[in-house]
C-alpha cells in the first residue's frame, strides 16, 4: 500500500482492553462529547461532518472511535475518495483541512491507526491520508505545500488593531473610512453568489450550494456567515466560519473584483476578528494556504 502525508505506523500491539468500534447513530453524542475536550481534537471531528460527507458530497465513511469499558478514548473520522486525479485514498478528512487521530495516549492512537489501516486495505485503497495538525511520526511520508495560519485574538479590540502589521492595517481603516459595514447573513445566499463568481474566475468550479447549506443546518450557531456590504448596500465579500472552543475559522471566502479596491477584505477579516475578540473568542485560525498564492501571501501580510 502507497502512503501519503502523515501515514500508518507500524503496527503495534495494543492494550487488548482497547476496542475499536465504527460510530452508530446513537453515538453521535457521546463521540461529540469526547471531541469537545480532547485537546487534540478539532472542529473536524465533530460527528456532524460524517453527515454532510455522505449526504451531499456522496462519500462513504467509517467513523472509528476507541473505547474502553464503555468510555470513549480517541477517534478517527475517516471517508474513502475516489477521483481520476488524486486516485482511491481513505483520508481524514476530505475537505476538512484538519483531521487524523484525536486520543487520549499512544496506545489508544496505534489501535485506531491500526484499524484505519486494515479498513483502507480492505476497500482497496492505494493510501490512507491522515491531517494532523501536527507531525504525528516524524518517519512517515509527509506533505510540505501546505502552511497553517494561526492568530491569537488579545482581549481588547482595539489591541488586535494593533497588532495587525501596518500595511494591512491601513487597508482596515481605509474599508472603514469608505463606509463599509459587515452583517451576518442567515442563510448562505449572498456569500455563495460571492464564493461561486470568485472561484468561477480562476477556472475552479464551485461546491454546490446545498453543501454550504448542509454545513449550516448541521452545525448551527457553529457556522456563521459574514457579509461586508458597501454603503449603498451591494455586497462585495463574504466569508463562512466555524467556531469551535475559543477559536473562529474563516473557512470559504468569496468576493467581487471592486473588493479589492474598497479593502473589502481587510475589512472583512477585520470584522471576524472584531466580532470574535467582542465574544470571548481567543485564537483566529486562518486555515491552510499553499506556498506561492495570492492566499498564503494575503495570510502572512496579516502577521
Amino acid at each position: 500500500m502507497k502512503h501519503a502525508w502523515v501515514e500508518v505506523m507500524p503496527p503495534q500491539a495494543a492494550s487488548a482492553s482497547i476496542r475499536v468500534h465504527q460510530l452508530g447513530q446513537a453515538d453521535s453524542g457521546s463521540w461529540d462529547a469526547f471531541v469537545e475536550q480532547c485537546p487534540a481534537a478539532t472542529f473536524f471531528h465533530r460527528a456532524g461532518w460524517r453527515d454532510v460527507l455522505e449526504s451531499v458530497l456522496g462519500h462513504r465513511t467509517y467513523y472509528l472511535y476507541a473505547e474502553r469499558e464503555g468510555q470513549i478514548l480517541g477517534v478517527l473520522p475517516l471517508a474513502e475518495v475516489k477521483s481520476w486525479l488524486f486516485g482511491h485514498a481513505v483520508a481524514s478528512l476530505p475537505f476538512c483541512v484538519y483531521g487524523g487521530v484525536a486520543a487520549t495516549d499512544p496506545g489508544v492512537a496505534s489501535a485506531l491507526i491500526a484499524e484505519a489501516e486494515r479498513l483502507a486495505q480492505s476497500v482497496g485503497a492505494h493510501h490512507l491520508e491522515l491531517r494532523h495538525q501536527a507531525p504525528y511520526n516524524l518517519d512517515w511520508p509527509r506533505q510540505d505545500l501546505y502552511v497553517t495560519f494561526r492568530k491569537q485574538i488579545l482581549p481588547e479590540v482595539e489591541a488586535n488593531m494593533l497588532a495587525i502589521p501596518r500595511k494591512q492595517r491601513a487597508m482596515v481603516r481605509k474599508g472603514i473610512k469608505a463606509g463599509l459595514r459587515s452583517e451576518l447573513d442567515p442563510g448562505v445566499d449572498r456569500f455563495f453568489a460571492l464564493y461561486a463568481d470568485n472561484v468561477h474566475r480562476h477556472g475552479t468550479p464551485a461546491l454546490p450550494k446545498r453543501y454550504f447549506q448542509a454545513l449550516q443546518r448541521v452545525f448551527k450557531d457553529d457556522c456563521e456567515v459574514l457579509t461586508v456590504v458597501e454603503p449603498s448596500g451591494k455586497a462585495v465579500s463574504s466569508v463562512l466560519s466555524f467556531y469551535f472552543r475559543d477559536e473562529v475559522l474563516p473557512y470559504y471566502a468569496g468576493d467581487l473584483p471592486e473588493a479589492r479596491e474598497s479593502a473589502g477584505n481587510d475589512f472583512k477579516y477585520w470584522e471576524l476578528m472584531r466580532r470574535a475578540c467582542e465574544r470571548g473568542y481567543r485564537v483566529f485560525d486562518y486555515g491552510r494556504s499553499k506556498r506561492g498564492t495570492g492566499s498564503f501571501d494575503f495570510k502572512q501580510n496579516w502577521g
